[in-house]
């Protein structure tokens, strides 16, 4: 018997153009994606390939100028605001490189503030059972600034699952972290696709964070121009990279 996966990201002919004229800027030029459910995807690139640009259309930050993107099974083209904004806030998790915690609040209020803002009366147990998930049982009364910057990461990732969503967002969750917190937060977006079910997509330019990912993307001038699954050693990103002439 076979069983189907199925797909919480499929974007075809996505383009993204600023500007006009001679100042026109092709930062995504046709990318076809299919990223199915659980899949933990890193995507890698020079400066300026499109990375972020992905995130922001994906994440329904920007419009694009062709193409379609579909959001578990939803389509965003001609999706009103409103709409938008819940699919945002219900079906899509964002972790950012610097946090974005709020210092007045401490863990539970932090990872709870989605939950909140949508009106969920069990808002901070649901926040305190992920909190709990990613190892801060312990922490769960601390501001931001009574946790290291590895703690502070797990609260974003917890807060960014606090919804249930479909999809993770990651972009360069690592950057301002140590290498020792660093590989523990890429082991813990590893669980969050292999043993919680999630969808995670992450930009980065860490090689051994790309690693803990199970499928590499490599994007170059707007264009994906490799796609391909990883073994788990920490070799695989680097000669990727380095076939494609990224390196």
């Amino acid at each position: 018997m076979t069983t189907t996966t199925a797909s919480i990201v499929e974007i075809a002919g996505l383009t993204k153009v600023y500007g006009s004229g001679a100042a026109e800027v092709r930062a995504l030029d046709g990318v076809d994606l299919v990223v199915p459910e659980g899949q933990f995807v890193t995507v890698m690139g020079p400066s300026g390939c499109g990375k972020s640009t992905l995130l922001n259309l994906l994440g329904g930050l920007d419009t694009p100028t062709a193409g379609t993107i579909s959001i578990d099974g939803t389509p965003l083209g001609d999706m009103p605001d409103d709409r938008l904004t819940e699919l945002r806030r219900r079906r899509i998790g964002f972790v950012f490189q610097f946090f974005n915690l709020i210092p007045v609040l401490n863990a539970v209020e932090n990872a709870s503030l989605p939950l909140r803002l949508d009106g969920d009366s069990e808002a901070n147990a649901r926040a305190t059972a992920w909190l709990e998930r990613v190892g801060l049982g312990d922490r769960l009364g601390n501001r931001p600034d009574q946790l290291s910057g590895g703690q502070q990461q797990r609260v974003a990732i917890a807060r960014a699952l606090s919804t249930e969503p479909a999809l993770v967002l990651a972009d360069e969750p690592t950057g301002n972290l140590d290498s020792k917190s660093a590989g523990e937060i890429g082991g813990l977006l590893r669980q969050v696709s292999t043993d919680w079910g999630r969808s995670v997509l992450m930009v980065t330019h860490d090689l051994r964070i790309a690693s803990f990912a199970q499928r590499l993307v490599l994007m170059r001038d707007g264009r994906i121009v490799d796609d391909l699954m990883l073994d788990g050693s920490h070799e695989g990103p680097r000669l990727a990279l380095e076939r494609a002439g990224l390196l």
